[in-house]
């Protein structure tokens, strides 16, 4: 597979299913008990990287750290300020919604959206720009957008 954001989820799974058959315990069951482990390490490996990868989020900051580009998630809470002001919107309406199934509604669609240019903008970033600096910033909004989905969908999940 090559190194890029913007992956064809098809040839990533025929990829995933390639190298799992090939690591697979049940292949290793006459194996020594030391090359079981191995193959059980190497299946769990094969399994993480297909989780990550699958997940656009996941594999955004997968990429940036290969870069070298510390995300520093716990500690750097800066960020530009139309997203800091646009975070603030968001969560206002949240807040304000409560039972407002519309308004719940209204935000769950702007989400996706911001998700989806998110998505854009990575691919820009990451494939043809190979910015990983700029990525990453961008990964830490997404992150933010991420955190506030779940957010709204623990707090109002019929809504």
């Amino acid at each position: 597979m090559p190194s890029r954001f913007d992956l064809d989820a098809q040839a990533l799974e025929s990829a995933w299913r390639t190298v799992a058959a090939q690591v697979h315990p049940d292949r290793f069951a006459t194996a020594s008990p030391a090359e079981r482990r191995v193959a059980m390490q190497w299946a769990a490996r094969a399994n993480e990287a297909y989780r990550q990868l699958r997940d656009p989020l996941l594999r955004a900051r997968y990429l940036c750290e290969q870069a070298g580009v510390d995300l520093q998630t716990e500690s750097n809470t800066s960020m530009d300020t139309a997203f800091l002001m646009q975070q603030m919107t968001w969560r206002e309406m949240m807040d304000d919604a409560r039972d407002d199934a519309g308004v719940l509604a209204a935000l769950r669609t702007e989400l996706e959206e911001a998700r989806q240019q998110m998505r854009t903008v990575l691919t820009h970033l990451l494939d043809e720009q190979r910015d990983y600096a700029a990525a990453g910033l961008k990964v830490r909004e997404w992150m933010f957008v991420e955190k506030l989905a779940q957010e709204l969908a623990h707090a109002h999940p019929d809504s």
